[in-house]
């Protein structure tokens, strides 16, 4: 978690993109696969999330469009922040089997930040398909990358 808050804090730091950065790990080994940062602003882009910039790079590691083909070790995505109702979708089709974010869609909501249609039916279905989810792991920590985008002024492009 605390390579997705960095990747996330780096982001506004640097003022490259959104408070909001993902890692993707093999579940057994530890091994960093890839990392994604928000990247719709500096790229016009508004599908380039931080997950789904993880997932992007993570399957062209592996060369797989899925991150559960056969003799694939098994893949987590660790996110800053509760992923918004396409990541979520994403995650069902990237083959990751576990889902940990930090800060909460009510924290994001904060900056006027819109997630999107994720309801709790939402993780249900995801569980009901073998993908773990851990919620609010290093809240605070990523609750205050938040917080920094927003004492910069950070732009709000989905709200």
């Amino acid at each position: 978690m605390r390579v997705a808050i960095g990747v996330a804090r780096a982001n506004v730091e640097r003022a490259t993109g959104g408070p909001f950065g993902a890692a993707i790990f093999e579940s057994r080994s530890g091994k960093l696969v890839a990392v994604g940062m928000n990247a719709v602003v500096r790229l016009n882009n508004c599908v380039l999330h931080g997950e789904m910039m993880a997932f992007m790079m993570a399957q062209q590691c592996v060369s797989s469009f899925t991150l559960n083909s056969p003799g694939l070790s098994e893949h987590e995505l660790f996110t800053s922040c509760e992923p918004c109702a396409m990541c979520l979708g994403a995650t069902l089709w990237s083959g990751v089997r576990r889902l940990v974010y930090g800060a909460t869609r009510d924290d994001a909501a904060l900056l006027n930040f819109d997630e999107g249609p994720v309801f709790p039916e939402s993780y249900r279905y995801l569980e009901d398909r073998g993908i773990r989810i851990e919620r609010s792991v290093l809240r605070e920590e990523a609750r205050g990358v938040l917080e920094l985008y927003r004492a910069r002024s950070g732009k709000i492009y989905n709200g």
